[in-house]
This record gives structure tokens, C-alpha cells and sequence, in this order.
């Protein structure tokens, strides 16, 4: 593994033991490392639905999550930054939007924290939501990761940014697939 990490990623050799065993506990945090006995291990596909690489079904998915129910036929995961002034968007811009698009604007706060891991929760609404909003005015590192996630995914999203940092659109997206505002609207 050192010289994969020295060669493939670029890694200095004499931080290349330090990487692996980061990227490791990283793979094992996720749930994406399976042990195969023998020393063995193997690492899972994150594409996969949870259900089938876990055997978890339906119905153990809805106890653990203690009655939340995000249906793949008809949400709308909106990443964005909770604070205001662009947090009080989602009530009076984003889901009265959606919702007029008959699906059901979900966001990474109240409306899916349950018990568990935060991330699991996040990965899960992201993973089963049919089309996601991202909101990438201030760069929030989260709405940015939670993006990451969705691409993985190869999730439909729509990007939303001021005029002012359209630049990032053509890293992440298709510029003129994106609906950008003017900045005063944010403040």
C-alpha cells in the first residue's frame, strides 16, 4: 500500500504510512471496509445501497430511524449553510419552490437528525433524494462536501450562487445551468 500511495497519489514516502492509516480509519468510519478474515479486507462500493451491501432493510432503515421517512420517489435535498442570512431562505424561498414542484424539500438539520451518525443521516438523504438544490454563496465547506457526495452519487443538482462567486459554478457544474442572484439579495 505504501507504494500505491508514493506512486498513484503522490504522497512523500516518509509521510506514506501516516496517509494509509488515516484513509484507513476514514474507510472504517464510513462502514466501507469489510473484513474478510485472514488479514483480509476488502472495500465496499459506496454506490451500492447501504441495504444491499449491510443486508439492512426497509424496515430496520425505519426503526433506526425513528419513524423518518425520506421516499427516494419525492424528495429535495438542499445543501446550505444554516445561519442567516442565507439559512432563512429555505423557509421562504427554497421549499415553498419545491414543494410547488410536488416533492418534499428536505434539509440537513431538524427535518432528518435523528439518533446515529451525523454523516450517515446526510449520506442517506442525499442518497435517496431524486434531484438535490446547493447552494454555494460563501462556500460553506459543508454544502461543498455534501456536493461531493451528491456527484459520487451522480445525483441530479441544481446550483444556486451570487453573480458575484459564479466563478466556482465552473469547477462544480455547467455555469449556464445555474441560477445565479444578485449579491444584495443575500444581505
Amino acid at each position: 500500500m505504501i507504494n500505491t500511495a508514493v506512486d498513484s497519489f503522490n504522497v512523500p514516502k516518509e509521510r506514506a504510512e501516516e496517509f494509509i492509516d488515516v484513509f484507513v480509519e476514514t474507510l472504517k468510519d464510513a462502514e466501507l471496509l469489510e473484513d474478510l478474515g485472514g488479514g483480509k479486507t476488502r472495500v465496499l462500493d459506496a454506490t451500492v445501497p447501504i441495504e444491499v451491501r449491510s443486508g439492512v432493510g426497509d424496515d430496520q432503515i425505519r426503526k433506526l430511524s425513528k419513524g423518518i421517512n425520506v421516499q427516494a420517489t419525492d424528495s429535495c435535498f438542499v445543501m446550505m449553510p444554516f445561519a442567516e442570512p442565507l439559512g432563512g431562505y429555505y423557509a421562504s424561498v427554497y421549499q415553498p419552490a419545491i414543494e410547488k414542484a410536488k416533492l418534499k424539500a428536505v434539509r440537513a438539520d431538524a427535518e432528518i437528525f435523528g439518533t446515529g451518525k451525523i454523516i450517515d443521516q446526510i449520506w442517506n438523504g442525499i442518497h435517496s433524494a431524486r434531484v438535490l438544490v446547493a447552494e454555494l454563496t460563501g462556500r460553506n465547506p459543508n454544502v461543498l462536501y455534501e456536493l461531493g457526495l451528491a456527484h459520487a452519487l451522480r445525483k441530479p443538482v441544481v446550483l444556486v450562487s451570487s453573480n458575484e462567486e459564479a466563478n466556482i459554478l465552473s469547477a462544480l457544474g455547467n455555469p449556464e445551468e445555474a441560477i445565479l442572484f444578485p449579491e444584495e439579495k443575500v444581505n
